[in-house]
């Protein structure tokens, strides 16, 4: 087994200690850590997802869990990969492995016992490093100077790892967003094979486009990210018409960070990606007009809120505050607007939604029968309800209910 790398010790990160992990990792003492765990703790973030590499074979790994008394799940035999489950934890354990052919979206692996051949056929050099459960890390790829440089770098040649699988193109700008070195100018090789390879991103499935894509717009700001690649064409093959300007600008007036309402702000359609239909409708809604100002007064807010989600109306609200021509007014001598878009917010997310309290039993009640006229006569009730501003009570939308009966 080959591991030329020289380990570089460090103060065991807290994830470590995790008693789970320890039962893992003493039922495979040949394992390390690998990937985004390693990378997130030497970048002091948050480390969430824990997987682990081996030499051993997958039979192996699966015998030697049992044996240890852990749950083994074969979730993808096929290319060498185990889930240990313990006590509802679960980590992935894979053997090495090392690419035998690629086709630019999928790749037949070999398994291997070498951990520098396993490095090498990783996308990023920040991505290369595996460590091991007394805190070793093993660099094969210069990933922890580039990690502190803020700087993306493929490993080995960019145009190689890209035509291996093109939605590493949409993984670099991931990166860039979360680990690039603000202002910092990325890594020139790696810009030049991404222009050259946006073509091969039509070969992706757009749920995968749509997954990476979301990840970017997940970052705590990614309009850097997504303004060069923009620059580099690959904004504009993954979403035709998108503009990155609108994400910058919601961006800077402090916009929370939601990929639908980032993808809303970018102003094209979402026909080019695979979104889940609870995705779908809720950027659809998103982007449909706003009737509210941030001078309107409670009752109008009221009746939106009777119609449309709190949520749905303050995204909007941002939206609207990035748009053309929907600036809060101004007072004179240039101070700052009021009411403005802020405060429109704020409002919208203070007052309660409010419920119409009628059903149809109510009109069942007064001795109707079912039928159309049963919904006729909420529907009455009801707009008289939104035109008072969603203020009238039970009693007194059923003595309402009851004057338009006997009327």
């Amino acid at each position: 087994m080959t591991a030329s790398a020289p380990a570089l010790r460090i103060a065991p990160p807290a994830f470590l200690a995790d008693p789970a992990l320890q039962r893992v990792l003493a039922a495979l003492p040949d394992a390390r850590i690998v990937g985004g765990a390693v990378r997130d703790a030497l970048a002091g973030h948050t480390v969430a997802d824990i997987d682990l590499a081996t030499p051993s074979l997958p039979a192996r790994i699966t015998q030697a869990l049992r044996d240890a008394g852990i749950r083994a799940i074969p979730t993808g035999i096929d290319h060498g990969t185990v889930t240990a489950l313990v006590d509802g934890t679960g980590f992935e354990i894979t053997t090495l492995r090392r690419d035998v052919a690629t086709d630019g979206r999928h790749a037949t692996v070999a398994f291997t016992d070498d951990w520098r051949q396993d490095a090498a056929r990783r996308d990023f050099s920040m991505n290369a490093m595996s460590m091991s459960a007394a805190g070793e890390v093993f660099d094969y790829f210069n990933g922890i100077s580039d990690l502190r440089a803020g700087l993306v770098r493929f490993v080995g040649d960019p145009a190689t790892r890209i035509a291996e699988d093109y939605l590493r193109i949409l993984r670099f700008f991931r990166f860039q967003a979360r680990y690039a070195a603000p202002g910092a100018a990325p890594d020139l090789a790696a810009l030049r094979a991404i222009g050259d390879g946006v073509p091969g991103l039509g070969i992706l499935s757009p749920e995968r486009v749509w997954g990476e894509l979301r990840r970017i717009l997940a970052a705590p700001d990614p309009g850097a990210a997504v303004v060069l690649m923009a620059a580099l064409g690959v904004l504009g093959k993954v979403l035709p018409g998108a503009d990155a300007g609108g994400l910058s600008q919601l961006i800077a007036i402090g916009a929370p960070a939601d990929p639908l309402l980032r993808l809303a702000a970018l102003g094209a359609g979402a026909d080019e990606l695979r979104l889940s239909t609870a995705e779908r409708t809720h950027l659809l809604a998103l982007c449909q007009p706003l009737s509210l100002t941030p001078s309107v007064d409670d009752d109008s807010i009221r009746r939106a809120l009777a119609e449309v989600p709190a949520e749905i109306l303050i995204g909007r609200a941002w939206l609207n505050e990035v748009r053309p021509g929907t600036l809060s007014p101004r007072l004179e001598g240039g101070a700052e607007p009021y009411p403005s878009w802020a405060d429109l917010r704020d409002r919208i997310a203070s007052i309660p939604r409010p419920i119409f309290p009628l059903e149809g039993r109510d009109v069942l009640a007064l001795g109707f029968l079912p039928g159309p006229q049963v919904g006729e006569l909420l529907r009455q009730v009801r707009s008289w309800w939104l035109q008072a501003g969603c203020v009238p009570d039970a009693s007194a939308c059923q003595a309402e209910l009851a004057r338009r009966v006997a009327g």
